[in-house]
């Protein structure tokens, strides 16, 4: 193991932030860890690097986590189980099991990030959520060096949630996930957002899970800077979930606003839509600002500082709650 000195994190994170790492070591190795761990446990983790907003240099010794690869650990007509380690990049893993034919993740194509932190906010798009594959978590933990396995109930699973951002936060490293997808038979998920739209302008009428993928693609690239040419983190916000209550009052004020049903009490309403009725969708202060295609995602156009697009995130939501009454709450992590 080496650890190197005084070294740029911006091509670590996908805002582009430069702050530096006092101490930094790259980590290939299950075995590599453990060790690092029987002398080290003052830790701060990086992989994708693509769920935080970096405001300051890293005092702590930063482990960029660099675990590869993926094994078939059974199988049978209609089903496989895979298990991923956490440093394979989520994307590329999502279009080799199309290649494979296995299904169940199409919908979560082209979001950035490494496999091992998908179960840590329980990524989602389009109708699906990444927690309805997995089987298992195996992690690290931080003080004993000893590997233990999270079953699907175990992670507590929420929306955009999991047990890694609450109970047992910083105290263990996810070396690798489990999944169950599907075979032959497929359970595809097209009526969410503009999958249908995106099918029917191709004139697909019986989809595969590359079709899927394929719209899911096209339509993130439609919306989303791609973070190797505008820093960012993509969704830096979540999608509130308000009462119906307040939703028909707000309904009354703003016909156009729109919602996803989560149970007879309460509704999913989008956060982009919020944003840019605030006027924000577009706006460029100097170096960062707000995505002029997607309200939802912050922008680091070159030179920003973490704090930068903190404090507009901060008055992102301070705007929302006082015209809507809403709590806007920050999906990605803020260091």
């Amino acid at each position: 193991m080496n650890i190197q000195k005084n070294i740029s994190l911006k091509n670590y994170n996908t805002f582009g932030i430069s702050v530096n790492a006092k101490r930094f070591v790259s980590i290939d190795s299950l075995y590599n860890l453990q060790q690092l761990l029987k002398k080290e446990q003052q830790l701060f983790l990086i992989s994708g690097g693509s769920n935080m907003l970096l405001t300051k240099d890293i005092e702590k010794l930063v482990v960029h986590l660099n675990l590869k690869g993926i094994s078939i650990d059974k199988e049978s007509e209609n089903t496989v189980h895979l298990t991923v380690n956490a440093g394979e990049n989520w994307h590329e893993f999502v279009l080799w099991c199309i290649q494979e034919d296995y299904g169940g993740i199409e919908n979560l194509s082209l979001i950035p990030g490494n496999v091992g932190t998908c179960p840590i906010q329980n990524i989602g798009a389009y109708g699906v959520e990444v927690k309805d594959t997995i089987t298992k978590v195996e992690a690290v933990e931080i003080n004993s060096g000893k590997l233990v396995t999270f079953s699907n109930k175990e992670c507590e699973f929420g929306y955009r949630n999991s047990i890694f951002k609450n109970k047992v936060k910083g105290k263990y490293i996810i070396t690798s996930v489990s999944f169950q997808l599907t075979k032959g038979t497929h359970h595809l998920n097209t009526s969410y957002g503009a999958i249908e739209n995106e099918l029917g302008n191709k004139k697909i009428t019986n989809p595969s899970i590359k079709d899927i993928s394929d719209a899911v693609i096209a339509i993130r690239k439609s919306k989303l800077p791609d973070p190797k040419e505008i820093g960012n983190s993509g969704s830096f916000f979540k999608n509130p979930v308000i009462s119906t209550t307040l939703f028909e009052k707000l309904k009354e004020k703003y016909p156009t606003i729109t919602s996803y049903p989560i149970s007879e009490e309460e509704v999913k309403v989008p956060a982009g839509w919020l944003i840019e009725q605030c006027g924000f969708k577009g706006k460029r202060f100097g170096e960062y600002g707000v995505h002029e295609k997607q309200a939802l995602v912050l922008v680091n156009y070159g030179n920003a500082s973490g704090k930068d697009i903190y404090t507009l995130a901060q008055t992102i939501q301070k705007t929302i709650k006082e015209t809507f009454t809403i709590d806007l709450e920050i999906e990605v992590n803020v260091i």
